[in-house]
């Protein structure tokens, strides 16, 4: 049961009405329902109605199952339907954008159309031309603070101006990653000594305060200018200026079969992830968002992550 509410997310849930052999039900239970068997179909109505009548609530949220389908879930809808008050049934799908599903009807029934995500046609086509075009004219507009950055870091620490680091792309294929330098020459070597001081979860590998990081790096690091080489990669096609960040091989190696449709697109400069909180994330939640991108990118939803990555780097945060 839920109201219905002016901003996202659209239903604020009021209470439950929760088979008697559910469990780990997460909101107030208002009404338990009979305990479906063998005999007269089970009394729904009266104690949904009288539920939804003391909490207020605008509309009812069927969420079908084992308890609660077919003829169960059909009366149910028919006392709903007498008393004027909106059905809503959850399909079972998540993550999936509204303009890849459609309502359609065979035989009586009500069917759920999904579409395949976008992998090919005029707006993968149109995505590959951005992401040429984009990041030469990028590389030449940023030029000079390119310039002054690798001075910077040239400065700031023995050690190249550049980092490369073998990362997996899109269907796993290995690249060279390219990205200004902001730690300590032998970092991967001390990095095994900081394996135990690590503050994420997952195959991710995170410190706050690494030591590692030079007083260059953290600024480079905070404002993500240390990504800016990353241009390259877009130009020569391992990479797009949207999608999920590109992994590590030992990351990678850790990755069960849910976290491997990340790399079933073209690893992003930027991203969901960049604009959500960066390492703020716990890595579930990476994952999730970057699901959500692999299978609902579309070039609006590129050109608004792009925008909100220029807020998300003026914030700084999330970033070390």
């Amino acid at each position: 049961m839920a109201r219905l509410a002016g901003a996202r997310p659209p239903f604020a849930v009021v209470g439950c009405a929760s088979p008697a052999e559910a469990a780990g039900v997460r909101f107030p239970v208002r009404a338990e329902l009979d305990r479906p068997g063998a005999g007269p179909p089970p009394g729904d109505a009266d104690a949904v109605l009288a539920a939804a009548g003391a909490v207020g609530a605008d509309l009812v949220f069927v969420v079908p199952g084992r308890w609660m389908a077919g003829d169960r879930l059909r009366r149910l809808s028919w006392a709903l339907y007498d008393t004027g008050r909106p059905l809503v049934v959850l399909p079972g799908l998540t993550q999936v954008a509204r303009r890849r599903v459609r309502v359609s009807t065979a035989a009586g029934l009500t069917l759920v159309l999904v579409s395949p995500p976008a992998r090919g046609g005029p707006s993968a086509v149109a995505k590959v031309v951005i992401d040429r075009v984009g990041a030469a004219l990028l590389l030449v507009a940023l030029a000079p603070l390119l310039a002054a950055l690798a001075l910077a870091v040239r400065l700031s620490s023995p050690g190249p101006v550049l980092h490369r680091q073998v990362r997996i792309g899109q269907h796993r294929r290995p690249f060279r990653m390219w990205k200004f330098r902001t730690m300590v020459q032998d970092a991967e070597r001390l990095k095994a000594e900081l394996v135990p001081a690590n503050e994420r979860e997952g195959p991710i590998f995170k410190m706050r305060r690494d030591p590692r990081v030079t007083r260059v790096g953290r600024l480079l690091r905070r404002s993500s200018l240390d990504e800016l080489p990353q241009l390259v990669n877009v130009l020569a096609g391992q990479m797009s200026l949207v999608g999920p960040r590109p992994p590590l091989p030992e990351e990678v190696a850790r990755y069960t079969e849910v976290e491997l449709r990340r790399l079933l697109v073209k690893p992003g400069l930027t991203g969901v992830w960049q604009v959500s909180g960066r390492s703020e994330l716990p890595w579930d939640e990476t994952v999730a968002l970057d699901l959500g991108y692999v299978d609902n990118w579309s070039l609006g939803w590129d050109a608004d992550l792009l925008a909100r990555t220029v807020r998300a780097v003026i914030d700084g945060r999330g970033a070390y």
